[in-house]
């Protein structure tokens, strides 16, 4: 149980504080008018693993546990508040275990779970926070968490698998741009005093110009280089965290060549499966298009998702809005229309987002296959370019003499 900090006037006007531990706010009244205090200021006692502002940010793993084991606990008759005391005793992390105990008091005094869960953005995104709202409203939430437990399981293997498939190519590039700058910067500088007479003579090849001139640069300006490399990034970052550079940046995801055509595919393979899962629990279609449009993870097709809620609204198809979008593609477009015609969209938007899940993998393994040979073609270019600037001097001069 959580501790609660009071303050509390007796019948004689004497002040006291202190701390006690209670289920909610109400039982601490109750204990205190049980000792004649009048309440005057109750807290809850925050724990340090969530004092920080909108909690703290837990392991996808234990976050599909969490709804598994709550929906599991509701499914078997026991109510929200002992199911939520029983979870946070189990402290499969600590910093979940105290959050729970935070809405668990929250619950207790009255909040709704959908409103105490959304005070912890950093724990609870806006995604799973609608999807259990919209159960409690339909009261289907047993079947909602169970969902988002699938749903962030997945989320997690699709996530594994892309960083599994990224990791040999990331290391490739970190290995061979670390042995370039080794070269650059500490051992082509020996070769200088060598091609020293090439220089005076205006001799020296192009390339091996160049080379010493980066790795002139290199060695001279390298830490004001990379201070303005994290300069950059940090500025990037910033700027990507106002509406305007949110929306650029997700338009740029959308296009980039190869890679955008991946992300695409998995950001709408998550938008139908939760809209599908969404109407197939009985949830309204203008609900259920403003719950799952920030499934996408994505402002472009997010804004468009919106537009299609206005037009449903009023009285159009859902296919239509699609197909104006240009991100959205062709057949999963023709999909929907048929969906809405034969009055089956649920199963079909399940149908489109198996068959999406399925294509990224294609495209990921694809990309992840180009990739390989690509790092290699462009470390080899690199080296090349080392190699031709240390040895042709060393030819050309071979033949002078």
């Amino acid at each position: 149980m959580p501790d609660f900090a009071f303050k509390a006037l007796s019948s004689a006007g004497q002040r006291s504080d202190g701390t006690l531990t209670a289920n909610s706010e109400r039982e601490v009244m109750t204990i205190l008018d049980g000792r004649g205090l009048f309440p005057v200021e109750i807290a809850m006692v925050k724990n340090a693993a969530v004092a920080t502002k909108g909690g703290r940010k837990v392991k996808t793993r234990h976050m599909a546990t969490f709804f598994s084991q709550l929906a599991d606990l509701l499914r078997a008759g026991v109510p929200l508040l002992r199911s939520l005391e029983i979870l946070e005793r189990q402290r499969f992390q600590a910093a979940l275990s105290e959050i729970l105990k935070e809405i668990h008091v929250k619950v207790a005094d009255g909040t709704s779970l959908a409103d105490a869960m959304g005070e912890y953005p950093r724990t609870f995104n806006d995604l799973s926070v609608s999807m259990v709202r919209a159960g409690q409203e339909g009261g289907f939430l047993e079947d909602v968490l169970e969902r988002i437990a699938i749903f962030t399981e997945h989320q997690e293997d699709l996530k594994s698998k892309v960083i599994g498939a990224m990791a040999y190519p990331i290391f490739l590039l970190g290995f061979g741009l670390l042995v370039l700058n080794v070269l650059v910067i500490f051992f082509v500088p020996k070769f200088e005093p060598i091609f020293k007479r090439l220089q005076e003579k205006n001799e020296m090849p192009a390339v091996t110009e160049v080379l010493l001139g980066v790795s002139y640069v290199m060695r001279g300006y390298g830490w004001i280089i990379l201070l303005g490399v994290i300069a950059l990034v940090v500025g990037i970052r910033m700027w990507a965290r106002t509406p305007g550079g949110r929306m650029s940046l997700d338009r740029f995801r959308l296009n980039m060549p190869l890679v955008g055509n991946v992300y695409l595919s998995f950001a709408l393979s998550r938008f139908t499966r939760i809209l599908g899962t969404l109407l197939r629990n009985g949830i309204p279609i203008l609900q259920a298009l403003r719950i799952a449009k920030d499934s996408t993870g994505n402002r472009v097709l997010s804004q468009a998702i919106e537009d299609a809620a206005e037009n449903v609204t009023a009285g159009n198809s859902l296919a239509k809005p699609f197909s104006e979008c240009p991100y959205f593609p062709r057949d999963v477009v023709e999909m929907v229309s048929v969906g809405e015609e034969s009055n089956q969209l649920e199963k079909v938007l399940l149908d489109i987002a198996n068959a999406l899940e399925k294509r990224t993998a294609r495209q990921l393994e694809l990309f992840v296959r180009l990739l390989e040979p690509l790092m290699l073609m462009v470390m080899a270019g690199f080296t090349l370019f080392v190699v031709a600037g240390l040895l042709l001097p060393v030819f050309k001069m071979g033949s002078a003499l």
